[in-house]
């Protein structure tokens, strides 16, 4: 079939750096990794999610296109930014045909968008039912997730005019906590919190198993480090990315680099631990167990011990592909581990199937 198998689709993360794609594939003992690889996006043609030049973004998914050849036309892509609406919201138990016609109504006093403007869709979190007498048994906890129109149809219009088949339309922070659950084990009980830091977007995302307890998405990331290095040390945007690169070492890096890199981190860190205080703030008795860090800028040399020095909490990278098997003659080990950090969003996307 030209397009594949019907229920195939490979995992395209749009950044505003760089393209990403993973295609996975199902097999007995778990999953397989048989194609991946980033191409670089050219500067400001997607700006804080939202796309401002779509013929080079088109230009750049052909190249992707071109250079890892995919299996079939069907693909999964995110999106995330000011445009995405996410909200937990309790309302009266009632059965799925009732929600289903009232979800609307309830949608429009939580989304700050005009209801026909948005693409709707929501998740039972809690089921009223399963709760004890008098701890909300007539009550269920749900998940609104509402995307402008614009932004949807702006996606797709790019991965059509690529000759991709858009199939399914995630929210970035959602599809780093699929690739989580499916590469390490998530006890119960256990609350983790990730913060998928990109070039231009950080999604944060505290959840437990079985779903998010609070998201929200921060309009700062990798940029602001390369901009720092280079009004700092009055260099070129090329040598100021090639800089932060390779902060870790000494040897390379003058003490004006260090300065700069370590104001942003301090900046990120205030950020990161408002999201998190306003979480533990609100969700009375609930304690954040671990931190893991996802994007590309998660690997930024002692970022991670920063994190941890100032959350007190343990904080670890994440490894899209910890549990996920490669044929290492098809796929080259060191490419992998190289864009690790970029392949959150995209291996998560892989791992769905058409139709979920």
């Amino acid at each position: 079939m030209l397009f594949g198998k019907r229920d195939q689709l490979f995992g395209l993360d749009i950044g505003s750096s760089s393209l990403k794609m993973a295609e996975v594939r199902r097999t007995g003992k778990g999953y397989q990794l048989v194609n991946a690889g980033t191409v670089p996006v050219p500067p400001e043609s997607i700006v804080e999610g939202a796309v401002m030049n779509a013929p080079a973004v088109v230009d750049a998914i052909l190249e992707l296109l071109e250079k890892h050849k995919p299996a079939t036309r069907n693909v999964a892509t995110a999106v995330s930014g000011h445009s995405v609406i996410i909200k937990k919201i309790t309302l009266p138990h009632m059965s799925e045909e009732e929600l289903e016609q009232s979800i609307q109504w309830e949608a429009e006093q939580y989304i700050p968008f005009n209801i026909q403007d948005v693409n709707l869709d929501y998740q039972v979190l809690s089921n009223g039912k399963d709760k004890d007498v008098g701890e909300g048994a007539d009550q269920m906890d749900v998940l609104l997730v509402a995307a402008k129109r614009d932004l949807v149809e702006d996606y797709a219009g790019l991965l059509r005019e690529a000759n991709l088949r858009p199939v399914l339309m995630d929210v970035a922070s959602f599809a780093v906590e699929n690739m989580i659950e499916a590469n390490q084990p998530v006890e119960d009980d256990e609350v983790i919190a990730v913060f998928n830091i990109g070039a231009s977007i950080t999604n944060v995302n505290i959840f437990r198993k079985g779903g998010p307890l609070f998201t929200r998405d921060i309009h700062f990331g990798g940029n602001q480090y390369t901009e720092a290095i280079q009004k700092k040390a009055h260099v070129s945007v090329q040598e100021a990315e090639k800089r932060k690169v390779a902060v870790g070492d000494t040897s390379r890096v003058s003490d004006v680099v260090r300065e700069a890199v370590d104001g942003v981190t301090e900046s990120l860190l205030n950020e990161l631990q408002r999201s998190m205080e306003f979480f533990l703030t609100s969700s009375e008795g609930e304690r954040i167990h671990r931190v893991i860090l996802a994007g590309g800028c998660s690997a930024l040399a002692g970022l991670a011990e920063r994190m941890q020095e100032r959350l007190g909490t343990s904080v670890v990278l994440a490894d899209p592909f910890q549990s996920i098997t490669f044929d290492p003659n098809r796929l080259d080990p060191k490419y992998l581990q190289e864009i690790a950090p970029l392949m959150g969003v995209s291996v998560g996307l892989a791992i769905r199937k058409v139709g979920d």
